[in-house]
């Protein structure tokens, strides 16, 4: 399993890192909200330990940037604030379970099975359009059966459009959706990974709407 823990305290990041590698388990580790933004747009992770009380920006930010952008990976928050209400704030937001520190490692890792073991055994949506199909729980694209290789920007293109079909989603949503909150987007990043998609899928599944942005399918047209 690849972990990716979020934790700003050196100790603790040292001993759960430790305790990882010895259950043979791959973790990457930033130290704040921008880090752990760049570490989810650019690798697919089994499971985020996040702490809450991050400098400059909580990790509740984090967690909400996920969810808005379609990224069902298990979360497991790691804070020392214990109030109820604090927990009811991080599980609304989408987190799947709940640690208040100090904790023991041991513990840690059996609730990472289980969040990953539910998560598992979600129902995911398979979306189908003419010979596309993009199955979330598995990160797969295919066409006519045969497996498409997306970089992890058009996948997440390729998803809110599909969320979205036979409607409009504007620029400013897909940059969202890819970036989360980054403040340096290039003008025509969101054009590229289009002209990417319709050069791997198919020039007419994606139709620009000029001046609104980008529609995937033809409108009223989608079947479920």
């Amino acid at each position: 399993m690849h972990l990716l823990l979020v934790e700003d305290d050196d100790m603790l990041a040292e001993a759960v890192c430790d305790a990882a590698h010895q259950n043979a388990w791959r973790i990457d580790r930033v130290c704040d909200a921008a880090g752990a933004r760049l570490a989810l747009v650019d690798h697919a992770y089994g499971a985020v330990l996040l702490d809450l009380g991050l400098p400059r920006e909580s990790g509740l930010t984090v967690l909400k940037a996920m969810r808005a952008r379609y990224d069902v990976t298990p979360v497991l928050i790691l804070t020392a604030r214990g109030q109820l209400s604090e927990r009811i704030l991080g599980l609304d937001a989408g987190a799947d379970d709940y640690m208040i520190k100090p904790f023991q490692v041991d513990e840690l890792w059996a609730r990472v099975r289980a969040v990953v073991r539910r998560t598992q055994g979600r129902v995911v949506p398979v979306f189908k359009y003419r010979d596309i199909e993009l199955d979330r729980s598995k990160r797969l694209v295919l066409r006519a059966g045969e497996r498409v290789a997306l970089s992890s920007h058009e996948y997440r293109t390729l998803l809110a459009l599909l969320e979205r079909p036979g409607h409009v989603v504007t620029r400013d949503h897909l940059e969202d959706v890819v970036y989360g909150h980054a403040s340096t987007v290039e003008s025509n990043t969101i054009a590229v990974f289009i002209h990417q998609l319709r050069r791997k899928l198919g020039d007419d599944l994606i139709t620009t709407v000029h001046g609104h942005g980008y529609m995937f399918g033809e409108a009223g047209a989608w079947r479920p």
